[in-house]
């Protein structure tokens, strides 16, 4: 009995996936459930499982674009795995792998013909003559690739590194199709680059405060919940505060319309295997530090292991970017549309500041808010990081509200 393997349907308002890859070799026997694909969506890379056992073949290829709904294998549920086939070819391998090292090669022979494939046996064709007189270089110290030894323009090239140094080091280059993935989030920054108006604003945010609490409660959380107390716990409940006190950062425009939320859904960017994912964690506002925390570690599993659904990246209305985890001092996030804002996290250094007149040396972050000067204005977007900076430095009264035992859940 064939059964026909069709594409299932990743998500909402997709209609079609590439075939990233297969796992599974023509006429490979599979196990149900057993990955044989890799898809890229316009969202997310998904793995494409077996729906039963049985040998597989293959009627797409990779790099293929197939509607949903459309037949990508064929599976021959009746048949049975050909482990005898295997062995023989395995045994086959070894055999052929023996015969070669019994091979003996004349010495004179290999002496030989070292010596016709020398370099001076090369002529140069009329292009590569020309680079080796601007460079001074004799063609017996070029190698010729071409037919009979000819010396080619490239082998000159390939001997002059940047048409100067004599060389033999390699200049080749890779062309690869990018993932679909890649494609729609190309298209999706260049809609951002020309169709909003893009401005940045900078503060920075002394963390002194936010390293006491973790320094003093990390143990009994951690132990507690499973779970480390990271930034992002603090900066999530940071924005949902400043979001709630300045409600155009939190809202996009529709045609001629504005949008409000009163709901503040939070992507946080992971980067993963396939790129830079990001899951959103919904109602961030109600969410506490035990639950922000456990959210964005499952969301990260999910990335990493590339389980990530389309339904688990749709729907932010607001996405925090932390580039600080690979050593950016600062940057200009760009916005993840349809939003209207992004705030950018970068790395905590040591730097002298003044304090009360007197020099002192604090742990310092700059974070950037990248905004649509279309609906959101300078005030708001000044007022919203001046709010997000006032809560990391005074987080217990801000975000515990004078209690950080009873808020961590303690």
């Amino acid at each position: 009995m064939i059964l026909d393997m069709k594409v299932p349907s990743p998500g909402e308002s997709i209609t079609e996936v590439e075939i990233s890859s297969w796992l599974v070799k023509n006429g490979d026997y599979v196990t149900k459930d057993q990955a044989i694909a890799e898809v890229d969506s316009d969202k997310a890379t998904l793995e494409l499982p077996a729906q039963e056992s049985g040998v597989i073949t293959l009627k797409a290829k990779e790099g293929q674009t197939v509607p949903v709904g459309g037949v990508v294998c064929h599976i021959d549920i009746s048949a049975a795995p050909s482990y005898g086939q295997a062995n023989q070819k395995e045994v086959s391998e070894e055999v052929s792998l023996e015969k070669v090292a019994e091979v003996k090669v004349d010495t004179s022979s290999a002496m030989l013909l070292e010596k016709i494939d020398t370099y001076a046996s090369g002529i140069p064709s009329p292009a590569a003559r020309k680079l080796l007189a601007e460079n001074n270089i004799q063609p017996e110290q070029v190698k010729g690739t071409g037919k009979a030894g000819r010396i080619t323009k490239e082998d000159v090239v390939q001997t002059v590194a940047s048409m100067g140094s004599p060389t033999t080091a390699p200049r080749s280059s890779q062309v690869s199709r990018l993932s679909k993935l890649r494609r729609k989030l190309s298209e999706r920054l260049v809609s951002v680059k020309n169709g909003t108006v893009m401005l940045t604003t900078f503060n920075e945010v002394d963390m002194s405060e936010v390293f006491c609490l973790r320094k003093r409660f990390k143990e009994t959380f951690k132990e507690k919940h499973g779970v480390n107390l990271g930034f992002m716990s603090f900066f999530t409940r940071a924005c949902t505060r400043a979001l709630h006190l300045y409600p155009d950062v939190n809202a996009m425009i529709d045609g001629e319309n504005k949008i409000n939320f009163a709901y503040c859904d939070i992507s946080i960017a992971v980067s993963g295997p396939k790129g830079l994912m990001v899951p959103v964690l919904r109602n961030a506002e109600l969410l506490t530090f035990r639950s922000i925390e456990q959210e964005i570690k499952r969301l990260a599993m999910r990335v990493q292991e590339g389980h990530i659904s389309v339904d688990e990246m749709t729907g932010g209305t607001f996405t925090i970017t932390n580039g600080g985890v690979f050593g950016s001092m600062l940057s200009t996030p760009i916005i993840n549309p349809p939003q209207s804002a992004i705030l950018g996290m970068h790395n905590v250094i040591d730097r002298p500041i003044v304090i009360n007149g007197k020099i002192e040396i604090h742990p310092m972050m700059y974070v950037a808010l990248s905004y649509d000067h279309r609906i959101i204005d300078g005030r708001e977007s000044v007022g919203f990081l001046v709010a997000v900076k006032e809560a990391i430095e005074n987080p217990v009264e801000h975000l515990m509200k004078s209690n950080p035992q009873t808020t961590l859940e303690l």
